[in-house]
């Protein structure tokens, strides 16, 4: 057993008494009393019910503690309590805001001291807690134990009602709440409420303005670090998520997700009224809107209301002029990005929509669908007072002009109006004189191209109109119009 020496080196005023085992020095006799059961392996108190054992006996009580529920240190301004009184003290740091523990390298400053020491690693890099199945490393060790659970595959954590398990204890109380409906974070500028404080975190930033991510190549700004990092691949290039069926890659996972339905068919959106299946949440929506009428974004200039909001913006620059989508090699300029990758097959020569039926390809698919339509004989479009049928939209406009006698294109030269465009410039060309088609024989020219057509029957011997009386054959229509009379003359002569 150790004796109790005096510390004559030190203080002679005071009696000083030294542990023979580790030469601690202590004031009192009681205190090294305290001290010298640290050196003695056998606990002499030990717990009834877990079977836990301690050197000395108010260790003991306060473990018990954990056994039977009790927190004696009541927080007077809250009402918290706790099982020893250091945990009150730390407690207490949150209403006084007291952080004793400062950061000699940045400044911050904390309520305990186990949270300096976990930030200074921020700063030093260290990383003490390692994997011993694939080397990675943490600052915390909550960390490594939760990491681990990814190679064995624990969840401990179970959902009393579902059943569904959760590798950590925060994600099956975050879980819950989608059963209570819970949502305990509230914004106090709106009132919104939140499951998640993170969620309720980034929400504030709409009202404060505030975007602390900021991209280090362009400048721009995010409220959250996901949009960020989504935004840098943008500069990079990475498309980390990568189909496994096609290789097709994407920046975003959720854009993975839905391409991946392309392959599956899968269509989780159902429309409620029809029926109606999609693969998007977004295009449901969009077409839930054909059954309620509702076009919720509409044009501040001429009141036209639209179902989609990149439907106003293209409609907009009717109003504005804007034309943000140039061709690099022309420079022609449109005001939707669709209608200038059309544009560029004019230059590559591309023509992506081929005709099953006889092989002819098209640069944009509406004209491979009125293509088609010359060899199902299919006229949708149907004039309302004759009852005429056409292949084409517009077509059945312009012919609806007859009716109507509209002739919107009108010559700047002389005033004559037509009713079709087409029209319009044929008829210019009386006043320029201006002739493209051209004879490749004879280098005749001609102001309309089925005049040119015409011209070169000349040259051929075609004559593809033929009378069905005498067989007679003709190398324009207009020609056996006039000689069809003579069968009329004759039969009335008759």
């Amino acid at each position: 057993m150790s004796t109790f020496k005096p510390n004559t080196k030190l203080d002679t005023e005071e009696k000083f008494y030294s542990c023979d085992m580790c030469a601690s020095s202590f004031k009192s006799k009681q205190c090294l009393a305290i001290h010298m059961p640290t050196h003695i392996k056998e606990k002499q108190y030990s717990c009834e019910v877990c079977g836990s054992t301690f050197i000395k006996k108010d260790k003991l009580v306060i473990h018990m503690r954990t056994h039977t529920g009790e927190k004696p240190c009541f927080c007077e301004i809250c009402g918290s309590s706790f099982i020893k009184k250091d945990k009150l003290v730390i407690h207490m740091r949150t209403h006084t805001e007291e952080k004793p523990y400062f950061c000699e390298i940045c400044g911050s400053s904390f309520i305990k001291k186990d949270k300096l020491v976990i930030h200074v690693r921020t700063h030093t890099g260290e990383k003490p807690y390692s994997c011993e199945i694939c080397g990675s490393s943490f600052t915390q060790k909550h960390h490594l134990l939760q990491h681990v659970l990814i190679h064995t595959g624990e969840k401990p954590y179970t959902c009393t009602i579902c059943s569904s398990a959760f590798a950590r204890k925060q994600h099956m109380l975050q879980h819950m709440r989608t059963h209570t409906g819970e949502k305990p974070y509230s914004c106090e500028a709106c009132g919104s409420t939140f499951t998640l404080k993170q969620h309720m975190s980034q929400h504030m930033r709409i009202h404060t303005g505030e975007k602390p991510y900021s991209c280090e190549v362009c400048g721009s700004s995010f409220t959250r670090k996901p949009n960020l990092v989504i935004h840098m691949r943008g500069h990079t290039g990475e498309k980390p998520y990568s189909c496994e069926i096609c290789g097709s890659s994407f920046k975003k996972k959720d854009k993975l997700v839905n391409h991946m339905r392309i392959h599956t068919g899968e269509r989780p959106y159902s429309c409620e009224i029809c029926g109606s299946a999609f693969a998007q949440k977004q295009h449901m929506l969009q077409h839930m809107q054909i059954h309620t009428g509702e076009k919720p974004y509409s044009c501040e200039i001429c009141g036209f209301s639209f179902i989609k909001k990149d439907k106003l913006v293209n409609h907009m620059r009717i109003h504005t002029g804007e034309k943000p989508y140039s061709c690099e090699i022309c420079d022609s300029a449109f005001a939707q990005k669709q209608h200038m990758f059309q544009h560029m097959r004019i230059h590559t020569g591309e023509k992506p929509y081929s005709c099953e039926i006889c092989g002819s390809s098209f640069t944009r698919k509406p004209d491979l669908v009125i293509h088609i339509r010359t060899h199902t004989g299919e006229k949708p479009y149907s004039c309302e007072v004759c009852g005429s049928a056409f292949a084409r939209k517009q077509n059945m406009l312009q012919h609806m002009r007859i009716h109507t006698g509209e002739k919107p294109h009108s010559c700047e030269v002389c005033g004559a109006s037509f009713t079709k465009k087409h029209s319009l410039v044929i008829h210019i060309r009386t006043h320029t004189g201006e002739k493209p088609y051209s004879c490749e024989v004879c280098c005749s020219a001609f102001a309309r191209k089925q005049n040119m057509l015409q011209h070169m029957r000349i040259h051929t011997g075609e004559k593809p109109h033929s009378c069905e009386v005498c067989g007679t054959s003709f190398a324009r229509k207009h020609s056996l119009v006039i000689h069809m009379r003579t069968h009329t003359y004759m039969g009335q002569s008759k």
